[in-house]
């Protein structure tokens, strides 16, 4: 009997046909992370906390022609936990329409395993290539039940999936081959910077499997994950400076380490001091830097709240200060 395998989009495969685009799509996130940042847009809403599609075609289009090695819309940066279905749906096909195929575009997915179905369904459908699965909502969970809820989740896509780590998610290094037996799985996001931890999990892990950095500032630590192995990060500064995320990729690249230096101690450093002020501010200062610039990506969604006006000065300042070290203008 045929092993076959009907996706989100009504469209049926067989089990080879599943894993060669697996591999496909592992092969393209791998050579896009060794060749760039990873890009997680902004979610633009208007003054009234509304969708604004036109807004997120016009950032995320900006984001493509900045370069990165891959898009990851409605992600913790695109403020999926207050997107409802519809509008998700509506965010990530804006994205693969503008991606075209020529990166991989990344998609989160999350909540219980049910309702991280019902996103993943709604992704594969609209063409995406992969999934970040985000950590559950709120409980914390022993091992093998963090390992049913990936499979789970796995067993009703087609679509590869990162599983991220962060908060209460800690996998360890014995749930790996357990992890790494689902088919769609193919790596792993750190949001947690254990580097001991995270060593462990890489050894354990195949040598296919995808690892990157997603600290909240990511930047801050490329060093320190590139020596355990895990050179590839997501950028948040891309979304509103990717002239100065670029300019970093390139130093930590080439190994100018003064210019890393540099660009860390005038303008990471300050940044990341200016975001520890503030509950949130991984996602709304990065918000309002993109104001900043012009973007019309407007408020961020409640439980978030918008910088205070004194840290948008010190932002503003920032800023320009960042941009002038890379040679862009505002």
């Amino acid at each position: 009997m045929i092993d076959t395998y009907t996706d989100g989009a009504g469209r049926t495969a067989s089990a080879e046909q599943r894993t060669e685009r697996v591999a496909t799509v592992t092969r393209r996130l791998r050579d896009g992370m060794s060749a760039a940042v990873l890009s997680f847009p902004l979610t633009p809403f208007d003054a009234d906390g509304g969708l604004d599609p036109d807004g997120f075609r016009s950032h995320v289009r900006e984001q493509i022609a900045a370069g990165p090695g891959a898009l990851f819309p409605c992600c913790g940066t695109g403020e999926f936990f207050s997107l409802a279905e519809p509008e998700y749906e509506t965010l990530v096909s804006i994205a693969v329409e503008e991606s075209d195929g020529a990166l991989p575009v990344v998609a989160a997915t999350g909540y219980g395993w049910a309702q991280a179905a019902r996103f993943a369904a709604i992704a594969e459908r609209a063409g995406v290539d992969a999934l970040l699965l985000m950590p559950p909502y709120l409980v914390e969970a022993p091992q093998a039940g963090l390992v049913e809820h990936v499979r789970r989740v796995a067993a009703t896509t087609e679509l590869p999936i990162i599983v991220y780590q962060r908060t209460q998610v800690k996998i360890t290094a014995s749930s790996v081959p357990a992890l790494a037996a689902i088919p769609n799985v193919i790596g792993l996001k750190d949001g947690h910077c254990d580097l001991d931890r995270l060593q462990r999990l890489r050894l354990a892990a195949p040598p296919e499997w995808l690892f990157f950095n997603g600290a909240a500032t990511a930047e801050m630590q490329a060093r320190q994950y590139a020596s355990i192995g895990v050179p590839a990060y997501s950028s948040a500064v891309h979304a509103f400076a990717p002239e100065i995320s670029r300019a970093f990729f390139r130093a930590f690249q080439d190994d100018d380490h003064a210019r890393v230096d540099e660009l860390l101690s005038e303008f990471y450093v300050p940044l990341v001091e200016l975001r520890d002020q503030g509950v949130g501010y991984a996602v709304s200062l990065v918000k309002a830097a993109a104001r900043l610039r012009g973007a019309k990506v407007g408020p961020v969604r409640a439980p978030l709240a918008d910088p205070a006006p004194e840290h948008l000065d010190v932002l503003d300042a920032l800023l320009t200060k960042g941009l002038d070290l890379v040679g862009a203008t505002r």
